[in-house]
């Protein structure tokens, strides 16, 4: 943070123009952004931010029409720093059919931009089962930065009774495991899914789904995640870390059509 802000001069005697401070935060309609990185050498455009951050925090609008009405919108999300400025926004981009004939199953796209209204990372999922009773057509999710540009993949793995998914650089090699509990409910506290090397000896970082209270809870499909990773860790593979905290919030903390959210692989 220090690097970010500069201290301005005191005591300037009246009449003398003071240098504009740079890299301070962004403020755009009440929302304090993150100040943008300077560009990086062999770093996809909009993923300078990633690079000075080991945690992120993704919070999902609350849509009032779902919650009058149960007709499901677009799900949109602030994804902010450990200061409370706003990194990038992402928002899904479905039509009224899919997502309300598909529910938490449905494919989609999510778009994700920066402060500067650039879209930087696009998140791609197809349509595929959801339940661990058909093996070979499990969850996939494949993250492009910027879009168009594949740069990994989020790819479930089959267990009988674990939530597990690979992390796949470019050339889908596997990069990183993920493991979540064996039932993915719990009341007043948080669900971790822990990330890890790709024999799973070595614990990398994490992906919490936050506890919000029992109203918002009960009335609503609006999660709060949190994600951790290594300071030094590729850009690109935090990016898909990103992407794969989207997929596991569709697959285990959307609300279906009777209200009710999966509690583990089988249901």
């Amino acid at each position: 943070a220090g690097g970010y802000f500069q201290v301005q001069p005191m005591g300037v005697p009246a009449g003398l123009a003071v240098p504009p401070i740079q890299n301070q935060p962004i403020v755009k309609e009440g929302t304090i952004w993150m100040p943008v990185p300077p560009p990086l050498p062999n770093c996809p455009p909009g993923l300078e931010y990633l690079t000075q951050i080991d945690q992120i925090l993704i919070h999902q609008q609350i849509e009032l029409l779902e919650i009058l009405t149960g007709f499901e919108t677009n799900n949109k999300y602030e994804i902010k720093n450990t200061l409370g400025q706003r990194v990038y926004f992402a928002a899904e981009d479905n039509d009224c059919c899919t997502r309300n004939c598909c529910g938490p199953s449905r494919p989609f796209t999510i778009r994700i931009i920066d402060n500067l209204g650039h879209e930087v990372i696009t998140l791609q999922r197809p349509l595929r089962c959801s339940s661990c009773c058909f093996p070979c057509c499990l969850q996939e999710l494949e993250v492009q930065a910027p879009p168009g540009t594949p740069v990994g993949y989020v790819v479930q793995n089959w267990h009988p009774c674990l939530p597990k998914f690979t992390i796949q650089n470019e050339k889908r090699m596997d990069i990183l495991k993920i493991v979540g509990p064996c039932v993915v409910c719990s009341c007043c506290e948080d669900i971790h899914f822990e990330v890890k090397s790709v024999d799973e000896t070595a614990s990398v970082g994490r992906i919490s789904k936050q506890w919000t209270g029992f109203l918002k809870e009960a009335f609503t499909d609006a999660d709060n995640f949190g994600i951790t990773f290594p300071m030094d860790l590729d850009v690109k593979m935090k990016a898909v870390m990103i992407g794969a905290c989207f997929l596991i919030d569709f697959m285990f903390f959307e609300h279906a059509g009777d209200n009710q959210q999966r509690t583990g692989v089988w249901q």
